[in-house]
């Protein structure tokens, strides 16, 4: 592996424009997560990143220090859809559902999508007769959901597209993202870009990993070059005041892990903050997550999970077990790294996006295969790598825990379940 120089270091805080930043947490430095080769590329030089949290002690953001450029990340080989997963679909559904009954959308509202995928979200909104724009910078997925029926413009959304898309297609009623605001460099950029689009009294939804979940359950392979960002309530109320806007509500949801929804309105809106705010703020800081301290004792601690993991996986492999992976998310690539799970550890690894399948992980090179290989090689035990979504993977495969084998969760706790 090689480093190359397609990257930079931030040296300031993206919430707050603080200068204030320190290292806290160290990762295995891996290739981007989403970087799999085909057979043909196995050969080849793959380059590696530096993987380190940074805490800024103005505001308390998390951030990665070291910024891939995004057209590394986005622009090319970009395999996640957010049709793959029929849960993540579901809660798309029930979520355009809960928003236009709380906000009073109607037919012919311009609702927009940031980071819009393949426009799965936007196709619940579309049904109800509201018109739909979706800004994602992955060109080939961007393609495919304008032939789909969803408008999807192919772009990074920053002020200056936002100004444009203002002309085109007028002011939005609403605006939404779903797991993008941890992958955007420029925050501040976007935010102001928000503002500039909304009606007066337009409203911003966004989704995003929460990292009191993070911390809480040791979910360290969130952390991967995609994400740069690690979100808590607090240092939003800074950002969105910097663009006129205001922090109204917070809910805690469950896809990804844990997340949060954050709402927001122009300063000045008709909804009254409530107190679920402050409760998370107080949540936040309880947990000491405005000191570095704590997260020093966090990097420990996945140290800690790491050294348990292989001891698992080196007693099983030495009785002469077999051992296969289920799931090939972005995130798999930093738990291999930083867990030294490689090929003499997992025979293969099954993935049920068709874009993955065919292809090897980033440096470990484990192939990817559909799930029907679980049942033609049977393997004694699967480690689960989409932990995320591992209730549903093992409802999925009941049938392979009845008849072949056992499943492995690796986090927060690695353990063999029965």
């Amino acid at each position: 592996t090689i480093m190359q120089s397609n990257y930079y270091f931030k040296e300031s805080c993206r919430m707050c424009d603080s200068g204030s930043l320190v290292k806290a947490v160290s990762l295995t430095p891996t290739p981007p997560g989403n970087d799999f080769l085909t057979e043909d590329e196995l050969g080849r030089d793959e380059p590696v990143y530096p993987l380190d949290l940074y805490f800024c002690k103005e505001c308390h953001h998390i951030q990665l220090g070291h910024v891939v450029d995004p057209k590394v990340l986005y622009q090319k080989n970009y395999s996640y859809v957010s049709a793959t997963s029929s849960h993540f679909v579901n809660h798309l559904k029930s979520y355009a559902e809960d928003m236009v009954e709380r906000f009073s959308l109607e037919a012919g509202d311009l609702v927009a999508d940031i980071g819009s995928n393949d426009g799965t979200c936007l196709s619940f909104f579309k049904e109800k007769g509201m018109n739909v724009v979706g800004v994602d910078p992955a060109t080939e997925i961007a393609e495919k959901a304008t032939k789909s029926g969803i408008n999807t413009v192919a772009d990074f959304f920053g002020y200056e597209l936002a100004v444009e898309l203002r002309k085109e297609y007028g002011a939005a009623k609403y605006i939404t993202s779903h797991n993008a605001c941890a992958h955007i460099d420029n925050l501040f950029d976007v935010v102001k870009g928000v503002e500039h689009w909304l009606e007066k009294d337009g409203i911003f939804v966004l989704e995003v990993g929460y990292f009191v979940d993070v911390y809480n359950n040791t979910w360290f392979d969130t952390i991967y070059h995609e994400h740069v960002d690690f979100h808590t309530v607090a240092p939003f109320e800074k950002l969105f005041a910097r663009v006129g806007m205001e922090v109204i509500t917070v809910e805690r949801i469950t896809p990804q892990g844990g997340s949060i929804r954050v709402m927001a309105q122009k300063i000045g809106g008709d909804i009254k903050r409530d107190n679920s705010v402050d409760d998370l703020i107080a949540l936040e800081y309880k947990l000491g997550l405005d000191r570095v301290d704590t997260l020093s004792r966090f990097n420990a601690r996945i140290n800690t999970i790491r050294d348990r993991l292989q001891k698992l996986i080196y007693s099983l492999k030495k009785e002469g077990k077999t051992i296969a992976g289920f799931g090939a998310p972005t995130k798999a690539t930093t738990l291999m790294a930083h867990f030294g799970l490689d090929e003499t550890m997992l025979d293969f690894i099954v993935d049920d996006n068709p874009l993955k399948q065919g292809l090897f992980t980033p440096i470990t090179h484990i192939p990817v295969l559909s799930a029907e290989a679980l049942y033609d090689q049977k393997p004694d035990y699967l480690l689960i790598l989409a932990w995320n979504f591992s209730k549903p993977i093992m409802k999925m495969h009941e049938k392979y825990s009845n008849e072949i084998g056992k499943f492995i969760i690796p986090m927060p706790e690695p353990k063999v379940l029965s």
